[in-house]
């Protein structure tokens, strides 16, 4: 569409077409914009109250309204959203330390899994992000950690070492081949718990090809 698209806690979502200043369409939306993303022509916005609106971007002109909307299968506020690279659903990530994996048509290949968690405290999952040509997926966590995961075979992949704060975001390049993510304080503990002082980068990693492919058989399946 050659848009830049923006979902704000205006509770209003904006196409923009660069060549004014004033947005080209605005829809109503139930709740604030906690996290949204596009995969042509599938766009998923996640607002506050777990609502999820999934928009069909060939015919949002035709019809404005959503193709499907709903709740998430999380019980708490929702903190990130990606869609699948096959357009037929997406992941969301929650500030109780669990995934939900939704299609959008076969629902009976739903399910949750925990992460980010310890033995004595739930993390925030802050985002996730798919590998372009593996079907795969990160999540990065208030744990310090990011996680590789196979969605097909619903087994953990990686679990990399802490960094010690929290990793507030992760994208996998177009390639596949290297994984950017964040390290900074991700406000979980409010604003009182943030210092000038703390650690703010952002790293890169090398993908070895046995970290994002998948692994039929592995015992090592994550926990519903």
């Amino acid at each position: 569409m050659n848009m830049v698209v923006s979902g704000s806690w205006d509770k209003t979502l904006r196409f923009w077409n660069m060549q004014q200043p004033a947005p080209v369409a605005t829809l109503q939306l139930p709740e604030r914009v906690y996290s949204m993303d596009v995969k042509y022509p599938l766009l998923v916005v996640a607002t506050a109250e777990r609502h999820v609106l999934i928009y069909n971007l060939q015919t949002l002109q035709q019809n404005p309204a959503p193709y499907k909307q709903g709740q998430t299968a999380l019980k708490m506020q929702t903190r990130t959203i990606s869609c699948f690279p096959d357009k037929t659903g997406y992941a969301v990530g929650s500030i109780e330390g669990r995934c939900s994996i939704a299609y959008i048509e076969d629902t009976s290949k739903n399910f949750a899994f925990k992460c980010h968690r310890s033995q004595s405290e739930i993390f925030a999952v802050n985002d996730i992000d798919f590998h372009p040509s593996m079907g795969t997926f990160s999540t990065a966590g208030g744990d310090g950690t990011f996680v590789f995961w196979d969605k097909e075979n619903k087994q953990r992949l990686k679990q990399f070492n802490s960094c010690n704060y929290p990793v507030t975001a992760g994208k996998f390049n177009a390639q596949g081949d290297m994984f950017a993510y964040a390290v900074s304080y991700d406000w979980s503990k409010g604003h009182e718990h943030n210092h000038p002082s703390l650690p703010k980068g952002v790293m890169v990693h090398k993908i070895q090809a046995a970290e994002v492919t998948p692994k039929q058989g592995s015992n090592q399946r994550t926990r519903r």
